[in-house]
């Protein structure tokens, strides 16, 4: 019963991230014809486009699609408060991280980007960012107002 219901969100999620899937869709063919590869990485739920060759580097998520300019989500970074010289903490992998964005986008649907720009886009100061950076670092809390303080300053 349980593993039922979970396929049923995970459908309603996907589902409702669909319009921001479909631009990553369109990014990660692009770079297919610049080198890039794809695979569907069941643990993340997403299409994982490697290799994509534009960007700062790392990797974005839209919706259920991850571009990332690497070879390996399993690579090992520093959280977005390390970097930042907020505190240190442990490295974390990159797929836990995009993982929890895909998470975001599967419950915020196409209120996601919105959201996420209104939050400060690609800063240490935002809360999708910290929870993606909790999670990957303790395995829970992906959501962007999880009530745990201590966590959330910087």
């Amino acid at each position: 019963m349980i593993r039922a219901l979970r396929s049923v969100v995970q459908i309603v999620g996907v589902a409702w991230a669909a319009p921001n899937t479909l631009i990553g869709l369109i990014a990660g063919v692009a770079a297919l014809g610049f080198g890039a590869h794809a695979r569907w990485s069941a643990r993340e739920l997403a299409l994982v486009f490697q290799r994509v060759p534009w960007g700062p580097g790392g990797a974005m998520t839209l919706g259920n699609v991850i571009l990332h300019s690497g070879d390996s989500l399993d690579d090992s970074c520093v959280t977005y408060a390390h970097r930042a010289g907020h505190r240190q903490e442990a490295a974390i992998v990159l797929a836990d991280h995009e993982r929890a964005h895909v998470l975001q986008y599967m419950a915020l649907g196409p209120l996601f980007l919105p959201l996420y720009f209104i939050c400060g886009g690609i800063h240490v100061r935002n809360r999708f960012e910290r929870a993606a950076d909790r999670y990957a670092l303790t395995g829970h809390g992906w959501w962007p107002w999880h009530s745990d303080k201590s966590t959330l300053q910087s």
